[in-house]
């Protein structure tokens, strides 16, 4: 789970951008990361989980929609190419300095075209998407750019909490109406699940893995 720094949980400052893509902004530049959930036990569980299955399936490249600050990419093991979008400039020049010295790894604006990849990611990002518009902007390039396996880690309900950058979504519904070349293939657990008692180390977000249907 993300939460807000102190300081940065204000709205931010009226913008041409959307809400969602200014405040990321303005917390990376205040001195914010991305969240709980990108370093400790619950970014080793995300990573395990996602090198284990870029190992299993030979995945030669991936897309990350949302690579944040670039500390679970860290943890990452991708023995092909990787090229990481956010709509924050200021997570793309935090990543693309941490990983200057990695030529298999490219991060690029959110507008910009990836083109495609074995596998799309989606970390901790969906239930941030707090505008209807971005939402389905976000799903239609997710799912739009991966030619295998679509992997993502994130709640699937509908409710919106008090704090102002999150916003719970069945994404699953959206992806049955409109990606029926998508199966969910594979469903993981938090082994964290969500405790209000400990906001930090839990999470209620699980691991939704996605293959496109073979047409005969």
């Amino acid at each position: 789970m993300q939460h807000a720094e102190p300081g940065v949980h204000q709205a931010p400052p009226p913008s041409t951008v959307p809400w969602s893509a200014a405040y990321w902004d303005m917390r990376y530049r205040r001195g914010g990361h991305s969240g709980a959930g990108s370093s400790g036990h619950l970014a080793q569980f995300k990573a395990d989980i996602v090198n284990r299955i870029v190992c299993r399936h030979g995945i030669a490249s991936v897309i990350e929609y949302g690579c944040g600050d670039g500390r679970q990419l860290q943890l990452a093991e991708y023995p092909g190419s990787y090229v990481g979008l956010d709509v924050s400039p200021e997570a793309i020049r935090l990543c693309s300095e941490r990983f200057a010295g990695d030529p298999g790894k490219h991060f690029l604006a959110a507008t910009e075209d990836p083109g495609t990849a074995d596998m799309t990611l989606s970390l901790d990002v969906i239930f941030h998407l707090v505008e209807d518009e971005t939402f389905h902007r976000y799903m239609h390039q997710l799912f739009g750019h991966a030619l295998r396996f679509v992997l993502i880690y994130s709640s699937d309900y509908d409710f919106t909490p008090p704090d102002v950058h999150v916003r719970h979504r069945k994404f699953s519904a959206w992806i049955a109406e409109n990606a029926p070349d998508w199966q969910r293939v594979l469903h993981i657990p938090n082994p964290y699940p969500f405790d209000p008692r400990a906001p930090d180390d839990t999470s209620f977000a699980d691991f939704h893995v996605y293959a496109r249907v073979a047409h005969e």
